[in-house]
């Protein structure tokens, strides 16, 4: 009877404790400043992705000292304590959290009251602080005592949703993590190297972010942290921008990551669905080497999702060129447009030359001019203008940011000489292109490179490692590319833009 009784009484606590929470985050959603919540980066975990979050850790007996850093309402910290109370044996639960937003602070209180109610019940040992304080100054503050010997407490489950906001590099935040030798420049990359640094060998950390640690040189530092002598275990990614956040107007692709620390790197397994609700996410393993490919130095995460995109990393991945081989190189536009003003004109006239935006690319080619936009077609030739100009003739011209309306990642125009009869050529700053050690392009080549930066196999494989909107020039010295020889025998086989056609040609490399 005393043990029916214990476990009703169980029952009770668990019973609806996350969605009790998860009202709690709703009402206080409600009041916060949504003028300020971006820039504060407050995106809060509804209940069902937390459970997924919870659900990615491995062992949740024992003695839990839990890290949630920048806990709203505390909806991660519940997840956790509902499974580990519902699905394992803890002796005891120490809940340490961050939380600086006044209303948050008070919701979070509540909640951590109701945890410590089915903690108590399930005869487990509970113990919470609220820490009201910055997460960075503090963790730093940590980390250096335990390198000067000093006894810290030692985490060992770190479970995150931190905000989502771009640092300075003359930050203070970027000065305290430069202090622990870590370089990031965004508030979630900080708050997971710093999470990380202070759990105990063994640890575990679930967080989910945004995917743009997975590629790009400004991420560098932290794949180094988040990968060196640790096991990236489990990637869930959502195929919906928005369907882990929704009510929330986040842009960006999200991604949960499972890493325990300091143990040996093994296979990934990696999850995708639709939305935190699916029923059926599709899971495979894969390689670590597939994951993180040993010849990239910048080791770009390429999250692989089903064999059919396994075949294609395969397929574009042993391309046998990287851009240096070809003897090509990537540049951004030089001329950022509202640093010269005074220079642009709307249409052509004596003394211009062509200015090219995004808005001329159409259909694979660049169109020129383009009447009635809200961007020029023009700049004037002058002493102070002609430095950002560069030769007219054959480049490869592509989109720096893609739309979210936009079904390709990879938006690539051919610029040919014919266009305007001029002497050299302006590319706005929000374009890429592809020149020869600053010359035109020969022509069949760059043909070839429109035809393979257009396919959609080549487009497939870009997104397995770029999670956002943006092209930068190091994502396009990272692919691979046919040979010399062979792109010129594409370019030889086209003379306008076609989808199938280019499909095909890439298709049979």
């Amino acid at each position: 009877m005393v043990k029916s009784s214990t476990l009703a009484m169980k029952c009770n606590a668990l019973y609806g404790l996350l969605d009790t929470v998860d009202e709690r985050r709703i009402q206080a959603n409600s009041y916060l400043d949504e003028a300020t919540r971006g820039q504060k980066g407050q995106f809060m975990t509804p209940a069902s992705a937390a459970r997924i979050l919870a659900g990615k850790f491995r062992d949740l007996s024992g003695d839990l000292n839990i890290i949630d850093a920048g806990a709203g309402v505390g909806s991660l910290t519940t997840a956790l304590v509902e499974r580990a109370l519902s699905d394992f044996s803890p002796t005891s639960i120490n809940a340490n959290t961050w939380e600086l937003e006044g209303v948050l602070a008070e919701n979070l209180n509540h909640s951590l009251k109701l945890c410590e109610q089915a903690a108590i019940e399930s005869n487990v040992i509970w113990c919470s602080k609220i820490n009201r304080i910055d997460f960075i100054s503090h963790a730093v503050s940590l980390i250096q005592q335990k390198n000067d010997g000093q006894k810290v407490s030692s985490f060992n489950k770190a479970i995150l949703n931190p905000p989502y906001l771009k640092i300075a590099a003359s930050s203070e935040e970027r000065k305290l993590l430069r202090s622990v030798g870590v370089e990031t420049g965004n508030l979630y990359s900080c708050f997971v190297a710093l999470a990380l640094m202070l759990l105990g060998s063994g640890g575990e950390l679930v967080a989910i972010t945004p995917r743009s640690f997975c590629n790009g040189p400004y991420f560098n530092d932290f794949r180094r942290v988040i990968l060196d002598g640790n096991n990236l275990n489990k990637i869930h990614i959502f195929e919906s921008r928005t369907s882990a956040f929704k009510g929330d107007k986040v842009l960006q692709e999200n991604v949960i990551f499972h890493i325990i620390k300091n143990e040996v790197q093994g296979s990934v397994e990696i999850i995708s669905s639709t939305c935190a609700n699916d029923p059926d996410p599709i899971i495979r393993m894969a390689d670590f080497n597939e994951v993180v490919n040993i010849k990239n130095p910048d080791r770009f995460i390429h999250i692989v999702t089903n064999d059919e995109q396994a075949d294609i990393a395969n397929r574009i991945g042993g391309m046998p060129c990287s851009l240096d081989d070809l003897g090509i190189e990537v540049s951004t536009g030089k001329v950022v447009d509202f640093r010269t003003k005074q220079n642009l004109r709307d249409n052509p006239e004596e003394n211009t030359v062509p200015l090219i935006y995004p808005m001329h690319f159409n259909n694979g080619l660049i169109e020129y001019p383009v009447i009635s936009k809200k961007k020029p077609n023009a700049i004037v030739l002058n002493e102070e203008t002609e430095k950002l100009m560069v030769p007219n003739g054959t480049y490869i011209l592509i989109k720096r940011l893609t739309s979210k309306e936009e079904k390709r990642r990879i938006v690539a125009g051919l610029y040919t000489k014919d266009l305007a009869d001029v002497s050299v050529v302006g590319f706005e700053n929000k374009t890429n292109y592809l020149h020869a050690g600053g010359q035109p392009l020969d022509m069949d080549v760059a043909k070839g490179l429109w035809v393979y930066l257009n396919s959609h196999i080549v487009d497939q494989y870009f997104r397995q490692f770029n999670g956002h909107t943006q092209v930068n020039a190091t994502d396009l010295y990272t692919l691979r590319y046919p040979s010399h020889e062979k792109l010129i025998n594409i370019g030889k086989q086209v003379q306008y833009f076609d989808q199938q056609l280019f499909d095909e040609l890439v298709a049979n490399l």
